[in-house]
């Protein structure tokens, strides 16, 4: 449903039915959500993925495969005009749209900084990483961030390093993770309550619910696109 949500708020931005939104969203499934280019076989262990409770999900956007968790992993999504990004480059866009994100760390202490192309890091490993899909000159940006995590589970779920068993798909990039809960003692409620503030508080925006319509449109995605085995396993 949250894939789905994206594409809706992105189509509703360039129709001009909504103004540019920032969406900051929750998990209440376990999921790895690989890129939009990505082979599952190659990324994703199926059988520990299962084992842990895991559910594959594939977003619009590329970039790699992501682990996210209940009440532990915070995700952002922004639907821009590209206009807003149109003096820099595609890979220093990333860091553009999430510099926000990085003084909202920062300013909780958290020695957050940014790595191109699309990562927040630490000086012990990546904190959060972002991914786009650019539609009709319209950009959604969305970065996922870990609060906590099991780092041992990134190896045993994501087969980073391992020999790929397809020869199409890109792969993920094997790094270092390092949760946001290494650096401070709010816990994950108290930190995307903090991302918001500092959000509002950097630009001029007003809150708003979904329209109707709009989650009508995600719920449609869902059973046409989103849910479907010809979206999720499009690449072998």
């Amino acid at each position: 449903m949250h894939m789905a949500v994206d594409e809706a708020l992105l189509e509703s931005v360039i129709a001009g039915e909504r103004r540019p939104t920032m969406r900051v969203w929750r998990w209440i499934d376990r999921a790895l959500v690989i890129g939009s280019h990505q082979s599952v076989r190659n990324e994703v262990d199926l059988a520990n993925a299962e084992r842990h409770g895991f559910a594959v999900t594939r977003r619009m956007s590329g970039g790699g495969t992501m682990l996210c968790e209940p009440d532990r992993t915070i995700t952002y999504s922004m639907y821009l005009p590209e206009s807003i990004v149109s003096e820099v480059s595609f890979r220093k866009s990333y860091a553009l749209l999430d510099a926000w994100a990085v003084r909202a760390f920062n300013e909780l202490g958290v020695p957050a900084s940014y790595r191109e192309i699309n990562d927040i890091i630490s000086p012990r490993g990546k904190i959060a990483g972002a991914a786009q899909a650019r539609r009709r000159g319209f950009v959604l940006h969305h970065t996922t961030i870990a609060h906590t995590m099991d780092v041992s589970l990134v190896r045993r779920l994501i087969r980073l390093g391992r020999e790929p068993l397809s020869e199409r798909g890109a792969r993920s990039a094997d790094k270092d993770v390092s949760p946001l809960s290494w650096f401070t003692d709010l816990d994950c409620a108290a930190v995307t309550a903090h991302l918001e503030r500092f959000f509002a508080g950097s630009f001029r925006t007003r809150v708003a619910a979904l329209a109707a319509d709009e989650v009508a449109d995600a719920r449609r995605l869902v059973e046409t696109k989103y849910a479907t085995p010809g979206w999720i396993d499009r690449l072998p």
